[in-house]
């Protein structure tokens, strides 16, 4: 038998089927929040030119990302051929979307000690992502874990001393940028040097809190980490990536909890300015997205370059266009818009090659640490805004 279901992904329901005869709130996630299981079918198999294959194992469901990272895996020429979970809610939607053909192992250990198995998916609560990304590479696998990642630079020395120590690689799916098509075409113009040196990044990433469906951990800072460990470490991994920087430090930041009291552990806004050996970088997030925006948050990135500059709408066109994906470009030549819905997604065939080969095609492996190295240092640092 295949090892996974190909007929039931093929027939894959959306999300109102999966949510059929799911508990309200189901893992806290929504397509509101933007943290749901996909509306469309699970990929049937690997894109067309895909070389590699490898059977790859998934651990931790506890943030819907879980999905699009399996996925992303099978449209590069992965095969989850077992997965690990204990909440009833979370086994019925896995299944449900890649069919039964995928095990459900017994414990975590069956899946690491299986020598089929060359990579390791996971998204369990975001303290937990980086010691069971350790202990996949001290197994000999690859990891490819959520963002945040790493939640403490305590974790990050011990990450990166397992690194060292494997050989093994441990990803972060930074998704706002490997898996935003306008995103992957902004990386593209940028290569052709289409604005020049990009010298300055510009992200301003808005969520939508839906406090009602949260789960515990999603208020508690010791979980997740901190606003800008989590929600801005998207945006420095694009701080870094657009303008080649591969030596930074955080020159200010803030965090604070402005709306939310009743919840004194959590963050709903925090800022932060870096500088590095490429350029210079602004980000500020937020869980302030209005209840009357259409989707759960509408995430900007504008970057600076010495000869013109981009502007992306990653989801939303408020009042515009319909749909994501929007990309502006302003040169020397004149003025653009691009509608990127149709741009290929490579990261998945380039990590799983990567994976094969040994190589660092999908994501560098010192870029995704100094992203999270520099998230963690400002949030250490961080001061609290002052209101009047």
């Amino acid at each position: 038998m295949d090892p996974f279901d190909r007929r039931a992904i093929l027939m894959g329901t959306g999300i109102a089927g999966l949510a059929a005869g799911l508990p309200a709130g189901a893992f806290g996630q929504s397509a509101a929040q933007g943290n749901a299981v996909s509306e469309s079918a699970a990929p049937a198999g690997p894109e067309p030119g895909v070389k590699h294959r490898i059977d790859f194992g998934v651990i931790g469901l506890d943030h819907a990302h879980i999905y699009s990272m399996t996925d992303a895996m099978i449209r590069g020429g992965g095969t989850p051929t077992a997965f690990f979970a204990t909440d009833p809610v979370q086994i019925a939607t896995f299944r449900k979307r890649y069919g039964n053909g995928v095990r459900l192992a017994r414990s975590e250990d069956e899946i690491l000690a299986d020598k089929s198995i060359k990579l390791i998916v996971g998204a369990p609560v975001p303290d937990l992502r980086a010691p069971l990304g350790i202990r996949a590479m001290r197994a000999g696998k690859d990891y490819l874990g959520d963002k945040p990642a790493i939640t403490s630079l305590d974790q990050l020395a011990e990450v990166r001393r397992a690194v060292k120590e494997t050989g093994r690689k441990f990803a972060i799916l930074y998704s706002e940028r490997l898996e935003v098509r306008a995103a992957v075409h902004a990386g593209q113009l940028v290569d052709q040097g289409r604005i020049g040196k990009v010298i300055q990044t510009v992200n301003l990433a808005p969520h939508r809190v839906s406090p009602a469906s949260r789960p515990d951990w999603f208020w508690d800072k010791a979980r997740y980490g901190g606003i800008l460990t989590d929600i801005g470490s998207h945006q420095a991994d694009q701080f870094l990536y657009y303008t080649k920087t591969t030596s930074a430090q955080v020159v200010a930041a803030q965090t604070g909890n402005l709306r939310h009291p009743d919840r004194p552990k959590f963050e709903d806004f925090g800022d932060m300015i870096a500088t590095g050996n490429g350029g210079t970088g602004y980000v500020r997030v937020d869980w302030f997205t209005p209840d009357g925006l259409p989707t759960w948050g509408d995430g900007r990135l504008f970057l600076l370059g010495t000869e013109g500059y981009i502007e992306l709408r990653k989801y939303v066109d408020i009042a515009g266009r319909p749909g994501g994906n929007h990309l502006l470009v302003a040169d020397k030549k004149g003025v653009e818009y691009v509608d990127c819905s149709k741009v290929h997604l490579p990261f998945g065939p380039q990590f799983i090659a990567d994976v094969v080969e040994r190589s660092s095609v999908a994501q560098d492996q010192d870029q995704a640490l100094l992203a999270a190295e520099l998230v963690l240092t400002a949030q250490k640092n961080a001061t609290r805004p002052i209101l009047a």
